[in-house]
């Protein structure tokens, strides 16, 4: 791990800031550049995080053999075109999640990164926490037995504004894609594939999902609950019920430090994790790791399993009535 990655960031927002601290932190690893459709804002973030080099264009930063991977935190809708920009380059890519708007977006990207044997991975933070990581020891364990179903919720109250990323049907806004990905991605991980999907959705004044029910089940029987909402701050937690006990995932479980495991005729135990910074260290670290090792994709977080859970959201959208504008074009 001696070895220096040189990342370069597309979309300078928020998300890029989380990465942008989290990924100071880690020795092995230096931002180079940042690229912005707006020159202004990729000079800010530069000057911000100390970035020796800007771009106004994302194609002049990956042209420019500065970077070796780079990390692409534009809205959901640039996912995709900025993602085969990097593919054709042959420049690794962790890509925000959603990995893209919808499955066939996701084949493209998948079909880009394996025909230029170029990695690819969806930035879902979560899989490479410690929390999630004891998760799966205690199941692999056994000690509680079989999964037989998941409850799990994202919900927050965002200040309404038409024209952001959140609201905005242009840009692939709604709960469903932004956070209830979370509650899937769950699903997805511990039960695979499922069998049944059944899904309820209200959608707002601008026309994304404000707020969606979900029903899974899965080829052994087991079922998952969630819940995602932009209507209400709700609990976020996550309990994972076992024919012989609970694992509780304490509030804001897509990144709890808490976790409590129930079993029955037993006090609770409770285990508690410290993370290095916001919690982005750790799919940084799995990227350059696979890098390293001359890997195209993360064995822990496959593509595979990245376009079975936007299958599984294609599926949610089409029976609450959503329709996305880049559902309808087929070249971006």
């Amino acid at each position: 791990m001696d070895k220096i990655t040189r990342w370069g960031i597309i979309g300078p927002g928020k998300i890029a800031e989380k990465f942008a601290r989290d990924l100071s932190a880690l020795p092995n690893a230096r931002l180079q550049a940042v690229a912005s459709r707006s020159l202004e804002r990729a000079r800010l973030f530069a000057d911000k995080f100390q970035v020796p080099h800007f771009f106004e264009q994302y194609e002049a930063m990956l042209d420019s053999g500065l970077v070796d991977a780079v990390y692409i935190a534009t809205p959901h809708t640039g996912h995709h075109p900025c993602a085969l920009l990097c593919l054709e380059r042959n420049i690794p890519v962790l890509c925000e999640k959603p990995i893209a708007v919808n499955a066939r977006q996701t084949r493209e990207m998948i079909a880009a990164a394996r025909h230029h044997q170029t990695f690819l991975m969806e930035a879902l933070w979560t899989r490479f926490l410690p929390s999630i990581q004891q998760v799966l020891e205690i199941l692999q364990s056994g000690a509680l037995g079989t999964v037989t179903s998941i409850k799990a919720d994202f919900g927050f109250l965002p200040e309404f504004d038409p024209h952001s990323r959140l609201f905005d049907l242009q840009l692939a806004g709604g709960a469903l894609l932004d956070v209830g990905i979370y509650p899937l991605f769950l699903a997805h991980l511990l039960l695979g594939k499922p069998t049944h999907i059944s899904a309820l959705g209200v959608l707002g004044s601008t026309g994304v999902d404000e707020e969606t029910g979900i029903l899974l089940r899965f080829p052994n029987d087991a079922m998952a609950h969630l819940h995602t909402t932009i209507r209400s701050h709700t609990k976020t937690e996550a309990y994972i019920y076992c024919t012989h006990g609970t694992i509780y995932l304490h509030t804001r479980w897509y990144s709890t430090t808490t976790m409590s495991i129930l079993r029955h005729g037993h006090p609770p135990t409770f285990h508690r994790f410290d993370y290095r910074c916001g919690g982005f260290s750790y799919q940084i670290e799995e990227v350059m790791r696979c890098l390293n090792q001359g890997l195209s994709e993360s064995p822990a977080l496959s593509l595979d399993f990245s376009l079975s859970v936007m299958e599984t959201m294609d599926t949610i959208r089409q029976q609450i009535g959503l329709v996305y504008p880049a559902d309808e074009t087929h070249h971006s």
